[in-house]
């Protein structure tokens, strides 16, 4: 047995003689993030901060195993929650300049990094350090603050954008008839009957703002709109409009709204909008506020009509949206989008299924037994039964089909994602819900 391997196992050992353990938690925790086994880390860290609430140490050792997997929306709530406390440790600076550099917000970043060298100079992350021009050996700002363009360059921006044509609708998507309706009537229906909405003096366009737990179909929804009218689909990702120079993250905004414009009907779909929508009183820089600035502008067609643009956006993190958004005419529509029903999984399952070997599944049974599971966890329960029967195929030369009770086996086997969103949706929806955007979250916990 390799020698990590065996450190594992003798501190797992240790724990089931003192379970309670809070220090030989973090220390095993820490010893599998070392291995790169941060999905273990993960439950280690969290069984740890069951047993210790306010405890500072393990609170950033799991936000940093959430960072290291990519769950940012996750390790972002207890960075913010860490450093708007007194008494803020210096990782925890560190932690949250990773995380903002990540999202392409470098000013800010740099100057939580500032924060953490102040605090405590042996926080010093020296590849970080290097990314943002900070440190020992770099003038201020030197490699990205001093990457400063002048508004008046003509360079071009080389954006890329494709503009698709989804060819699935909602006949595709499984369940969720309340939203989809909602989308029926403020996007589709003024294109589909338009002597009706010009009879009120309605224009076709406007914006939906839909939020809800990770893998609950939102994106695909999306696709599902444009494909039902025949639409043009621009997906817009945080990597299309954030840039390092100055003013160019605005003018990749307005190119992609004018893209939409060209090609209307268009559903212009912001993915993880928080991200080029945050709330400007949490900002530090001028730069994320007039990118914010930018982004209404464009919404109310203040220089060119938006008749025709159809604006969709998906948030795992409602709460980090401006309010300025939720502004009628602009994201007017706020959908929650929750886990899939009995009935929705029982769609989704027969999706999925299609074309796949089979023998009498009984959908309705495995839905029943998938409470809270969202349409990646449904997905993720087929994958993993299909790759138990390849398995058993390999050994016995011979392909068999997939039964009620390899769905169960599976699903028995993972855990519903939804549950984490939750945890944290609650509060806000308790005690930050004002003009009751969040009811539908309470109505869906029965609260």
């Amino acid at each position: 047995m390799p020698t990590g391997d065996e450190a594992i196992h003798g501190l797992r050992e240790a724990l089931k003689v003192s379970p309670d353990n809070v220090p030989l938690r973090i220390h095993l925790a820490d010893s599998l993030a070392g291995f790169g086994r941060f999905d273990e880390a993960e439950d280690e860290f969290r069984a740890a901060l069951a047993l210790s609430p306010d405890d500072t140490s393990v609170k950033l050792g799991l936000a940093n195993v959430y960072l290291q997997q990519d769950k940012t929306s996750q390790a972002a709530v207890i960075v913010e929650d860490l450093c708007h406390k007194r008494d803020t440790p210096a990782r925890a600076y560190v932690l949250y300049a990773k995380l903002l550099l990540r999202e392409g917000d470098v000013s800010n970043a740099v100057a939580q990094y500032k924060l953490a060298l102040e605090e405590d100079p042996e926080s010093a992350d020296q590849q970080l350090g290097e990314l943002l021009g900070v440190g020992e050996g770099y003038e201020e700002g030197e490699v990205f603050e001093g990457r400063v363009r002048e508004s008046s360059q003509s360079e071009e921006s080389g954006l890329n954008v494709e503009v698709e044509r989804p060819e699935i609708t909602f006949a595709d998507v499984g369940g969720m008839e309340a939203v989809k309706e909602e989308i029926s009537m403020k996007i589709l229906y003024p294109l589909q009957h338009p002597e009706m909405y010009e009879a009120y003096g309605k224009q076709a366009g406007g914006g939906i703002l839909m939020y809800g737990p990770p893998g609950c179909g939102k994106t695909y929804l999306a696709r599902a709109t444009a494909g039902e009218i025949g639409a043009g689909f621009i997906s817009v990702g945080i990597s299309d409009v954030l840039d390092m120079w100055t003013g160019q993250s605005e003018r990749n905004l307005s190119e992609l709204f004018q893209q939409a414009r060209y090609n209307k009907p268009c559903v212009l779909f912001f993915d993880e909008v928080d991200a080029l929508g945050g709330r400007r009183s949490d900002m530090q820089s001028g730069s994320g506020r007039q990118l914010i600035n930018q982004f209404l502008s464009e919404m109310d067609g203040v220089d060119r009509s938006n008749d025709g643009v159809l604006v969709l956006a998906a948030t795992n993190a409602p709460w980090h949206v401006d309010p300025a958004f939720r502004r009628p005419g602009r994201f007017d529509r706020i959908l929650f989008v929750p886990p899939p029903d009995n009935e929705a999984r029982s769609g989704i399952l027969r999706i999925h299924l299609q074309n796949k070997p089979q023998e009498a599944i009984d959908y309705n049974q495995i839905a029943k037994k998938t409470d809270s599971f969202s349409g990646a966890d449904v997905k993720a329960i087929i994958d993993q039964a299909i790759e138990a029967k390849l398995r058993e195929a390999m050994k016995l030369g011979v392909p068999k089909p997939l039964t009620t009770k390899d769905l169960l086996a599976a699903a028995k086997s993972l855990r519903p994602t939804t549950r984490e969103w939750f945890s944290t949706a609650r509060n806000y929806a308790l005690y930050s819900n004002q003009g009751g955007v969040y009811d539908d979250v309470l109505k869906y916990l029965k609260m």
